[in-house]
């Protein structure tokens, strides 16, 4: 198991900006606005083919100032209690805080390793910031600039001096690995999608609250389940576009969007006793355009009046407003109360099954043959469409090429008589599939 480390520290230090610079990417959202994190973002990071896993955690403010505080505390708690060593940002330009002396009065007590980085020096001549955070009682002070990377190597040094043997060996948690289901959970603000993730997980991993859009970015977490491995992505609540203002908010529906762009499966997520709303139509139509897998996960069922409103009701409403997605399935849950929650994983799996299948090129033209001959396809410009043989070109999803004497020619109906016909004969009613033309003369 790779070595945990967890970077701790009050509001606006810049510890999602090292989270990004030691993980080499850009996957926690950075702004000069205080609290952008607020739940713990994991990422993978290899320093002197040393691998190991870095946690970004929200700014630790001990006043209990609002509601989200004390949960972000929880949430920093945590991280050091799973931690193997914890390095704690301290900021060299605004100075020493009394929330500094506070956590390090508190990592006194921790038993393991903790590391202390005075971040914004951006060069030698800015190592002078450094005198007065003596005055902490810390004996060793690593002065970087997780921006500009000044100091950050010779810190990753002492770094991975501090962890066991057992550091060696590089394990994935990002997703990259081809054998990881990837499952996005995506949204309006506030149906219960942090609350979904952490009832999966079977614990408190992330911030959950009354307050619309407590979760800002896409948070992965990886685990497993059945002997399978699995990503679980949660993201921000994704709003109507007149209703997005803030640059922030803009920033973390962009980072939701490509959530589904990299995950094989996305749980739409709708609170079921408002109804099926239009911008939860808005957010199939983004999976959709995806190609992903998509599940309906009708979240708050506990909260519905079954004398008046049946699961089938519901399912049937959200079909006939989501019509471009008859091939999802749906399930009823609720989050707060765990009702069918373990009954989403036999789906994701059936789902990734037909997602990932991949059928011969005599199989696929068997049924074209036997396709075109139940229904010919129509006239264009005078003559007879022909269509001379199809291939699966790749999965995630099943994508198939026909090639035909004039593309232009086949009517959108005749396609999706194509596509149902290839639900039926191979079982993939559940998985969007992919059909392009391509035009051949049909001349050798």
């Amino acid at each position: 198991m790779n070595p945990v480390v967890a970077i701790i520290g009050r509001p606006n230090v810049g510890k999602s900006t090292l989270f990004n610079r030691i993980t080499r990417s850009r996957n926690a959202l950075v702004d000069n606005c205080p609290g952008v994190t607020r739940d713990r973002h994991y990422g993978t990071a290899v320093w002197n083919d040393i691998s190991f896993i870095v946690v970004d955690t929200g700014g630790f403010i001990p006043d209990e100032t609002d509601m989200i505080s004390p949960l972000i505390r929880s949430q920093v708690f945590q991280a050091i209690q799973d931690a193997d060593v914890v390095v704690m940002i301290l900021d060299g330009k605004g100075g020493v805080s009394p929330f500094d002396a506070d956590m390090i009065g508190i990592l006194r007590s921790v038993e393991k390793p903790v590391l202390y980085a005075v971040n914004k020096i951006d060069g030698y001549e800015k190592e002078s910031n450094l005198y007065e955070f003596h005055s902490l009682g810390i004996e060793t002070l690593f002065p970087i600039s997780a921006e500009h990377n000044y100091g950050v190597p010779d810190f990753l040094d002492e770094l991975v001096r501090r962890f066991s043997d057992s550091s060696e060996g590089i394990d994935s948690v990002d997703g990259s690995d081809e054998k990881i289901i990837k499952i996005a959970v995506v949204g309006r603000p506030n149906v219960g999608k942090s609350s979904l993730v952490n009832r999966i997980l079977g614990e408190n991993r992330l911030v959950v609250n009354e307050l619309p859009g407590t979760t800002r970015d896409s948070i992965d977490t990886g685990f497993r389940r059945n002997d399978m491995d699995y990503l679980l992505i949660d993201t921000a609540g994704i709003r109507r576009k007149a209703r997005v203002s803030e640059k922030l908010e803009k920033l973390s529906i962009i980072k939701s969007l490509q959530s589904l762009e990299r995950c094989d499966i996305a749980l739409i997520v709708l609170d079921v006793s408002e109804g099926v709303l239009e911008q939860d139509v808005h957010i199939a139509g983004h999976a959709a355009e995806r190609k992903c897998g998509c599940i309906f996960v009708l979240n708050k069922w506990d909260k519905v009046d079954k004398h008046t409103t049946t699961i089938k009701q519901v399912v049937d409403q959200l079909h006939d407003q989501a019509r471009f997605m008859q091939f999802a399935p749906a399930l009823t849950v609720s989050a707060l109360t765990g009702q069918r929650i373990s009954g989403i994983f036999p789906i994701v799996e059936d789902v990734y099954r037909q997602f990932t299948t991949r059928i011969g090129t005599g199989e696929i033209n068997r049924m074209l043959e036997k396709a075109t001959q139940y229904k010919e396809p129509s006239l264009f410009k005078g003559r007879r469409l022909k269509f001379f043989y199809m291939t699966q070109v790749s999965t995630r999803p099943p994508s198939f090429v026909l090639f035909v004497n004039a593309p232009e020619g086949v009517h959108f109906s005749y396609k999706r008589y194509l596509i149902n016909r290839i639900r039926q004969e191979f079982g993939l009613t559940k998985t969007p599939i992919h059909l392009m033309f391509r035009e051949r003369s049909g001349r050798k």
